[in-house]
């Protein structure tokens, strides 16, 4: 899920899992980074290092006595390292790396010798696993060298000679060999695919310093065009036998039937027609990692087999193994960014039908080109005397014969476009909940627009949107409003021809009879006290509230309404004329 092999090495087959991780779990990874931001950072990363140590000679759980030795020890070759006299100091960092997760902190009561030291806390420290390669992580990027870059111009020929050793191997059943050849080829892919991937990258790097360091690029034009002119003459003469092994071997694993292995194990049963093909049920029973099970390194040698095959083995538009049953597809591990549909330094486009090692080829000839125009642009620029530096120069003396300071700082604003940030002068909304003595580090941000902070400009409303006309959606609501009001008119006469007495109402009968009810309650006199007269009415009838010594009773399904002191009368609404 973190985009590791067993190996402990980048697999970009896998890396795409890390994609799936909700934020939650992204969070609390990220947490492993979190001494890289404290303010003693390089202290915490000397801890760290002196951890390593120790697992180094295999000693993985470390008090926070072993750890102070192992720091006196770096501090000897090293003078960086910072001062641990105090081991309540040291056994703080070490609670905080184990509350970010890198750290296992365990309790062994095995240390105390004596009742003092049984009454303290005799805690041990061990790395986690992702703890482990989150320093692994950061000290990759530590020791990392610009310049040290390369394409793997000799690789190709020890690929292919353990291609043929595969061939051979499979031919004869002979596991471990297979394992062995499938498991060198996967190193030496993984290695030239991150050589060819960090060239790439080293070389945009310089061609994009070219303006503000142009000697550097004439130093290393003449070995860069070279290096990149010998690996696509060894490319062009080995891709061809790479494709023919690779085809070679898919053959011979398509036609060979399982029978046993002649190893003394016992016999690997056939593989059922669309699965694994021998190779790969060799390399899987040869493959000893006790925390897989045989399903899942059957699937990680197919993954591993199908991205072997992508590197030489041209297919065709669409290609995806005939035994092939997993989800991995033939492009991911690649030289350069693993993004979906982009062709860089060794990827396959889906649907081109090339094989990544074509696609390497195809970027280092764009590389090579690349080079010879940014050459001729810079002896261009040398011959003509004017560069980035040399207007940089100029742009210098200029500011420094200024009159004053103001024309100096105006000089330099209309040289690099430089304004006022007004994204800065924002207040908070409630200006009385933020002290006025509290500084900008400490005081809570303020919102402010996307276009003012990019652009410098303030939000404005913009133009009025169009009134949404959705005529299906009106005419739906006009038909059920007109069904309703024909259900009500329906109602209504059959409570004035039947009646509100003596009988049952219906639910459509009951709505109308208590929606004339409430028009009556609200228009309702009263005289002295008493109420006199109400009425309610609709188009169809007319409902008055007699008075009444005996009341009214009114049946309905849910029950009877009783009307104290008043009875129902109903009659027809009469119209008068149009005037």
């Amino acid at each position: 899920m973190d985009g590791m092999d067993e190996k402990g090495r980048f697999a970009p087959e896998i890396a795409h899992a890390s994609l799936d991780l909700d934020a939650l779990a992204v969070s609390d990874r990220f947490l492993l980074f979190n001494f890289t931001r404290r303010d003693d950072h390089l202290a915490y990363l000397w801890v760290l290092r002196a951890l390593e140590r120790l697992r180094a000679v295999h000693h993985v759980q470390a008090h926070s006595e072993d750890v102070a030795q192992a720091l006196a020890e770096l501090a000897d070759t090293h003078q960086d390292v910072p001062e641990f006299d105090d081991l309540t100091a040291l056994r703080a960092r070490l609670d905080a790396l184990a509350a970010d997760g890198i750290l296992h902190r365990l309790e062994d009561a095995a240390r105390a010798g004596s009742l003092v030291r049984y009454r303290n806390r005799q805690s041990v420290y061990q790395f986690s696993e992702l703890g482990y390669r989150a320093y692994s992580a950061v000290e990759d990027v530590l020791r990392a060298r610009v310049r040290d870059a390369n394409l793997s111009r000799l690789v190709f020929s020890d690929i292919l000679e353990d291609l043929r050793a595969l061939e051979a191997a499979t031919r004869a059943r002979d596991a471990d060999q297979v394992y062995r050849r499938l498991s060198r080829l996967d190193t030496v892919l993984d290695d030239m695919s991150r050589r060819a991937a960090q060239f790439h990258l080293t070389l945009g790097e310089i061609m994009r310093s070219t303006d503000t360091s142009p000697q550097t690029f004439m130093k290393y034009k003449n070995a860069l065009l070279t290096h990149m002119t010998d690996f696509m003459a060894e490319l062009d003469r080995y891709l061809p036998r790479l494709a023919a092994a690779i085809t070679a071997i898919t053959a011979l694993d398509t036609a060979l039937d399982t029978v046993g292995v002649e190893s003394g194990d016992s016999p690997i049963p056939a593989p059922a027609p669309g699965t694994d093909g021998v190779m790969l049920t060799l390399a899987a029973r040869a493959d000893d990692r006790p925390f897989l099970s045989a399903a899942d390194k059957q699937d990680d040698w197919r993954r591993r087999w199908a991205a072997l095959r992508a590197w030489f083995a041209d297919d065709g538009p669409g290609f995806t193994h005939p035994r092939s049953t997993g989800t991995q597809t033939a492009g991911t591990r690649t030289a350069g960014t693993q993004t979906a549909g982009t062709q860089t330094a060794g990827t396959r486009t889906a649907g081109t039908g090339e094989s990544r090692a074509e696609g390497l080829r195809t970027a280092t000839r764009a590389a090579v080109s690349a080079v010879i125009a940014l050459l001729r642009q810079v002896t261009e620029a040398q011959r003509g005397g004017v560069n980035r530096s040399s207007q940089l120069r100029h742009l210098a003396e200029w500011v420094f014969a200024a009159p004053d300071e103001p024309a100096a700082h105006a000089l330099m604003t209309a040289a690099f476009n430089l304004r006022t940030a007004r994204h800065l002068g924002g207040a908070h909304d409630d200006a009385d909940q933020i002290s006025s003595r509290a500084t900008w580090w400490d005081a809570p941000g303020v919102e402010i627009s996307v276009t003012l902070f990019k652009r410098g400009k303030a939000p404005t409303p913009g133009v009025p949107q169009p009134a949404r006309n959705n005529p299906a959606v009106k005419a739906a609501l006009a038909r059920r409003q007109a069904e309703q009001r024909s259900a009500e008119r329906a109602a209504a006469r059959s409570l004035l021809d039947n009646g509100a007495h003596h009988r049952v109402l219906d639910e459509s009968e009951t709505r109308v009879l208590l929606r004339l009810l409430t028009l009556a309650t609200e228009a309702r006199t009263i005289v002295a006290g008493r109420l006199t007269s109400a009425a309610g009415g609709n188009d169809v009838l007319t409902m008055r509230l007699v008075p009444s010594d005996r009341g009214g009773t009114v049946l309905t399904q849910h029950g009877a309404l009783h009307l104290p002191g008043f009875e129902l009368e109903l009659t027809p609404t009469t119209h008068g004329p149009r005037g």
